[in-house]
């Protein structure tokens, strides 16, 4: 049989987590926060569980969290959408980046990925027939508009963006924001695809989200995450916001991708946005940032900027000549904690040595982490 993918192998996070059982390590490899979700959300589970609505939910979503959701893009960014036919819940971020691409990226038709990207996006791609174009960010993890300009011509159907951006924990400036309008004004055929998954966890400064650009609008995908939002990851729902036109083309694939979405999970989240503090979000993974960083002070490490996400990058090249996925490996085994190599978020990876760990954790869990690490 002729694979597909066969450049695809097992993810780095789900080695690097299996690694981390296996060597009994303090995980802070894969993101997902391992402390307990809001008493007030597991209410509502519970109360929903025992309520009707196992059923089939509508294929674009319940109308009670479409409207939920439209009210929360509303107070958040000031945009009025129509929850009826610019929103779908997905079965997580993933399944809508995955079902966006499949509906609107043709065979031959290029995609640009900004690198270092997360890994979902190059596989939709291929399987969708299309060719990704990478292109590289700067040294300081920030956009090279002059780079990005040189790969995107009039074959190009979609750009992704990722802000605030994994793996680096930067976000966008009003610099960015501008630069990005102007691009996709000067290519007027263009798709945006937005990943924003973060949206709701950044610090010092404002998270500039697509849906605050007007005049792009009518040709922008967003993709949102309840999972990262309310740290529930393993419940999978996400949301896609989308022009009509676009949006029709994506309920294509979606209905006979997942169809509809669990049943339970959206009205649990439909009545917990009602009085859900998403702007304290940022406070919250704040708090959590500056302890690790203060931790990690008398360690060898350099910690580089995180101003969004729940990821703390660090040059080891201090401690070790290992290039990064060796160096991880050596830390679960050797020291106890696992991290991800930066190099896999690459298409080429230049040498370089950083690694990411991921901060939404206890605060025991990140004590313990930071002895570890100062003790190299």
């Amino acid at each position: 049989m002729q694979s597909k993918l066969p450049k695809v192998g097992t993810t780095i996070f789900t080695t690097m987590s299996k690694m981390a059982q296996e060597y009994q390590a303090i995980n802070l490899s894969q993101g997902f926060p391992n402390f307990p979700i809001d008493p007030v959300l597991e209410e509502l589970l519970q109360k929903n569980s025992r309520e009707n609505v196992h059923q089939y939910a509508p294929m674009a979503g319940l109308p009670v969290l479409l409207e939920a959701v439209a009210n929360t893009i509303h107070s958040s960014y000031g945009r009025t959408i129509n929850p009826a036919t610019e929103l779908l819940i997905t079965a997580g971020a993933t399944q809508g980046i995955f079902t966006a691409i499949q509906a609107l990226v043709g065979i031959g038709e290029e995609v640009v990925i900004i690198d270092p990207a997360y890994d979902c996006y190059e596989p939709a791609i291929i399987l969708a027939g299309g060719k990704a174009v990478h292109v590289s960010m700067t040294n300081d993890f920030t956009i090279d508009w002059f780079a990005l300009r040189n790969v995107i011509s009039q074959k190009t159907k979609l750009l992704i963006v990722n802000n605030p951006h994994n793996p680096s924990g930067r976000i966008m400036t009003q610099a960015d924001s501008s630069a990005l309008t102007q691009l996709m004004q000067d290519y007027p055929n263009l798709l945006l695809l937005s990943d924003e998954v973060y949206e709701y966890i950044t610090f010092e400064q404002e998270h500039l989200s697509a849906n605050r650009i007007d005049a792009i609008h009518d040709r922008t995908i967003i993709v949102s995450s309840f999972g990262k939002t309310f740290h529930i990851t393993g419940w999978k729902v996400g949301y896609l916001v989308a022009p009509e036109r676009l949006m029709n083309e994506i309920k294509k694939v979606h209905q006979f991708l997942v169809f509809s979405v669990n049943s339970v999970a959206q009205k649990t989240l439909a009545d917990y946005l009602t009085s859900a503090a998403v702007g304290e979000l940022g406070s919250f993974y704040l708090e959590k940032r500056n302890r690790f960083q203060q931790q990690l002070q008398a360690s060898k490490f350099e910690l580089l900027p995180s101003e969004g996400t729940y990821f703390q990058l660090a040059d080891y090249s201090k401690i070790s000549n290992l290039n990064d996925v060796s160096f991880c490996e050596w830390l679960t085994k050797e020291i106890g904690v696992a991290a991800i190599p930066l190099s896999v978020f690459y298409h080429e990876p230049a040498p370089q040595s950083i690694i990411r760990f991921c901060y939404a954790k206890t605060d025991e869990t990140l004590q313990s982490a930071s002895e570890r690490l100062c003790a190299i």
